[in-house]
């Protein structure tokens, strides 16, 4: 470096007759002029050095050639500011503005690095297969800790940016290690960010929601779809979305049905009359299951669960490898055994009984029990 501003500073003298701005107009476009030949050149040498290397080097040459660009540009108007002909006080804020620039450069390498490190892991990985429960836990877990994770790369690089300054360094300070009067105010100020930021891992960690669960929350069904750093998305049947803090899935109640496994019980009831053929329906809900491409073959059942007055209550229960086809064969197996008993047994359908009595017919009489007393 110190040929280089020789160099420079020779040059600098030819142009003695140019106005100051001018002169460091012209040091920045000759730096720049050969940094850039340069960082393509090193661009073409580490993606050829790394042709044969795993793919998350390839990958991070690959989406860092902008930041890398970007730090030596960096660096050559630091040079150029050493010699440009400005006053010292305009030579510090310049270094300054750069020293910002390239901490920040760096805070987003690494959350480059880290989300390529996450896409990597995940790619083993496929929501869209039938059995997906590894799939969610593995993407819930590391989606999660990923923003976990660049949500301390944003506090590190906010941090030690502040610290640059003199007059404020200690903000920064109390900002990276938690503590004094000034970390103390931002932690109040923070507190829900923070609490859901805490939730959000003990979720990664414990994984009571993952991505793609059916949940019923608010008594709305739906599935999750997004669990981000503070708030979670949750698709409902209807395609609208339910938007709820982190915090909630860890302070309050909800249904998650596909907590251990994809694969549901459905239920379906039915109200019928006490003459209705048991044993046949029962024959027809293994027939319904058995055609049905939904059912698992796993769990096919009728019973009689309650009786009234004027009906008794059926309830039938079939099996399927997820919620939604639960659901569409809850649905069939309700449609096609009303069907079946509208066809061929219609009389098993609920209905009212009423006692016609003849006008002027005598009813025999009864005691206070109801019985009916000889004449």
């Amino acid at each position: 470096m110190p040929a280089v501003n020789t160099l420079m500073t020779d040059a600098l003298r030819w142009l003695s007759w140019v106005p100051w701005w001018a002169q460091s107009l012209i040091l920045i476009a000759a730096c720049c002029a050969v940094v850039l030949p340069l960082h393509r050149f090193a661009s073409q040498v580490l993606k050829r050095a790394v042709a044969n290397r795993s793919l998350f080097w390839r990958s991070l040459v690959a989406r860092t050639h902008g930041p890398t660009r970007l730090a030596l540009l960096i660096v050559a108007l630091s040079t150029a500011s050493a010699t440009a002909p400005v006053s010292w006080e305009v030579r510090i804020a310049v270094n300054q503005i750069l020293l910002v620039a390239f901490v920040a450069l760096i805070g987003w390498a690494c959350a480059v690095a880290l989300h390529i490190a996450t896409v990597i892991y995940l790619r083993r990985f496929k929501l869209d297969a039938e059995d997906n429960l590894l799939a969610r836990k593995h993407f819930t877990q590391m989606r999660l800790l990923e923003r976990a994770g660049i949500t301390l790369v944003a506090l590190v690089t906010v941090s030690i940016a502040l610290m640059t300054f003199e007059p404020v360094r200690q903000y920064g300070v109390s900002l990276l290690a938690s503590a004094g009067a000034a970390g103390l105010i931002l932690g109040l100020a923070m507190q829900p960010v923070l609490s859901n930021l805490v939730a959000g891992i003990q979720i990664a960690i414990t994984q009571p929601i993952r991505i793609e669960d059916a949940v019923i929350v608010e008594n709305e069904w739906g599935w999750v779809e997004e669990i981000n750093s503070t708030y979670v998305v949750v698709r409902l049947w209807d395609w609208r979305r339910l938007i709820l803090p982190l915090t909630y899935f860890i302070q309050k109640p909800f249904q998650n049905w596909t907590r251990d496994g994809a694969s549901l019980i459905g239920s379906v009831f039915l109200f019928v009359d006490h003459t209705a053929p048991i044993d046949a329906m029962r024959q027809k809900l293994s027939e319904i299951a058995a055609q049905s491409p939904l059912w698992d073959r796993n769990v096919v059942n009728l019973q009689v669960s309650d009786a009234k007055e004027n009906v008794i209550e059926i309830r039938m229960l079939v099996s399927a490898r997820n919620a939604p086809q639960a659901w569409d064969l809850r649905c069939e197996v309700r449609e096609k055994i009303i069907t079946f008993l509208q066809t061929e047994h219609p009389g098993a359908l609920p209905r009212h009984r009423t006692e016609w009595v003849q006008p002027g017919a005598v009813q025999p009489a009864t005691d206070r029990l109801g019985r009916r007393q000889a004449a």
